[in-house]
């Protein structure tokens, strides 16, 4: 659909027919043709310019993205926290006295499971194995 211009909107016909009188008083009949080609000339030139800004800038932010690539940083830093939690785990389940803990959680500390709830308290099994 074909837009009118802006300052078109509150022009009525009778206005615009004024309009093209003064504009034949002021500038002739000869050089009418010669005025809208420049006209013409410079709303392509404008156009162009707004086209090739327009692509410019498409272009620059394509190559932010690329610059930026935020996926592998965030593989990248997923990748660096999980080794790091798996070290303190190894570091965990290395200093933890595999012979004074009940069986219960020597499993769940093996399978990585140390969140689960164990049914009992492992310190007073403790205790009440060495009161017996």
């Amino acid at each position: 659909m074909h837009q009118i211009p802006l300052f078109l909107n509150d022009v009525a016909g009778s206005e615009i027919v004024l309009i093209i009188f003064v504009v034949l008083l002021l500038f002739g009949s000869k050089s009418i043709p010669g005025i809208a080609k420049t006209l013409g000339k410079a709303l392509y030139q404008v156009r162009n310019a707004t086209n090739d800004l327009q692509q410019e800038i498409r272009k620059s932010s394509q190559q932010m993205k690329e610059d930026l690539n935020l996926k592998e940083i965030i593989k990248e830093t997923e990748e660096s926290i999980n080794a790091s939690m798996e070290e303190v785990k190894t570091e965990i389940n290395h200093t933890v006295d595999y012979g004074s803990l009940p069986k219960q959680v020597k499993q769940q500390v093996t399978a990585g499971n140390p969140t689960e709830e164990i049914k009992s308290n492992p310190i007073e099994e403790n205790n009440s194995n060495s009161n017996t």
